[in-house]
C-alpha cells in the first residue's frame, strides 16, 4: 500500500481538499476584570463548537485574561488560523494591536474584521430589549415618547464611531423609533447625558440597550443610566454564534494579508 504524505503548504497559502484539516478559529477577546465576561466567552465558544463539529476553536485575549493572544497563536506552531475580534466596531485593536501580535507570531494567519455593524448585531439588540420589556410602540403618542440609546464601550478612532452609529441606524429602523449612540468612555455623548438630552426633547420611555459582547463595568454602568429598561449584553445569543462564523467563512473566501515572520519581513 502506498501512502502519500501531505507536504506543508507554503507559507501564504491555506490548504485545501477532503483530507485538510480546517484553518483555526482563534476568536479574540478583549479581556476584563469581571469574571462573567471569561464565563460568557467561554459559553459562546461552547455554542460555536456545538454548532460547526470538527472547525479548531481557540480562544485568545488581547489583555486582562488568560490566554492571552500571543500564548495561543504559540500554541499552534505554524498552523492556519484565522483570528476574529469579538469586538464591533473597528478600533486601535483591530487595526494594530491584533494584526500586530498575529505577525510575531509563526502561524499563517488571517484577521477578519469587527463583527459590526451587521444586521445579525441588530437582530440580537432588538432580541435583548424585548427580553428586557420592549414592546415597539403601536399608537403615534406612545412612539414619540419612546428612544434608545446605545450604549457602547467608546474609541477615540473616529472609523469606530461611524460603525456604531450605523448600528444604531440600522436598529432605529428596525424598531421605529430614534436610537441614539452614546458611550461608556472616549466618546462623546456618554450614556447619562444622551439618556438626558432625550427627556429634555420629551422622550420619556428610554431604553438603553446595551451594545457589550459580555457583562463587565461599562455594561453595568451604562445600565444604571437608564430612566426605564436596560436590555443584556449580546452575550451567547444564536445569532452571535452564526456571525463569528459568518466572519471566519468570510475571511477564508475573500483574498487577504496574511500574516507571520516571514510575510511580515517580506
Amino acid at each position: 500500500m502506498t501512502v502519500t504524505r501531505r507536504s506543508p503548504a507554503p507559507r501564504g497559502e491555506f490548504l485545501t481538499g477532503p483530507w485538510a484539516e480546517p484553518p483555526a478559529l482563534v476568536v479574540v477577546a478583549h479581556g476584563s476584570r469581571d469574571p462573567r465576561a471569561l464565563r460568557t466567552v467561554e459559553a459562546l465558544l461552547d455554542r460555536i463548537r456545538r454548532q460547526r463539529p470538527g472547525l479548531p476553536v481557540r480562544l485568545g485575549h488581547i489583555e486582562l485574561n488568560e490566554p492571552l493572544l500571543p500564548d495561543t497563536l504559540a500554541s499552534l506552531g505554524t498552523a492556519e488560523a484565522v483570528l476574529v475580534p469579538l469586538l464591533l466596531s473597528r478600533g486601535y485593536h483591530i487595526k494594530r494591536d491584533i494584526p500586530e501580535m498575529a505577525a510575531e507570531s509563526a502561524v499563517r494567519a488571517r484577521v477578519a474584521g469587527a463583527l459590526g455593524p451587521h444586521p445579525l448585531l441588530v437582530e440580537v439588540l432588538r432580541a435583548r430589549l424585548a427580553e428586557a420589556g420592549w414592546r415597539t410602540p403601536e399608537d403615534e403618542a406612545t412612539r414619540r415618547s419612546s428612544a434608545v440609546v446605545l450604549a457602547a464601550a467608546g474609541s477615540r478612532d473616529p472609523e469606530s464611531r461611524v460603525d456604531t452609529g450605523r448600528t444604531a441606524q440600522l436598529l432605529a429602523e428596525r424598531l421605529g423609533v430614534p436610537v441614539v449612540p452614546a458611550y461608556a468612555s472616549a466618546a462623546a455623548p456618554a450614556v447619562p447625558d444622551a439618556v438626558r438630552a432625550l427627556t429634555a426633547s420629551g422622550r420619556h420611555r428610554v431604553a438603553v440597550a446595551s451594545y457589550f459582547t459580555a457583562p463587565g463595568r461599562f455594561a453595568t454602568e451604562c445600565a444604571e443610566a437608564a430612566p426605564w429598561i436596560a436590555s443584556a449584553p449580546l452575550g451567547t445569543h444564536p445569532a452571535m454564534t452564526r456571525l463569528i462564523l459568518h466572519r471566519y467563512d468570510q475571511a477564508l473566501a475573500r483574498p487577504a494579508t496574511l500574516t507571520g515572520p516571514e510575510l511580515a519581513s517580506a
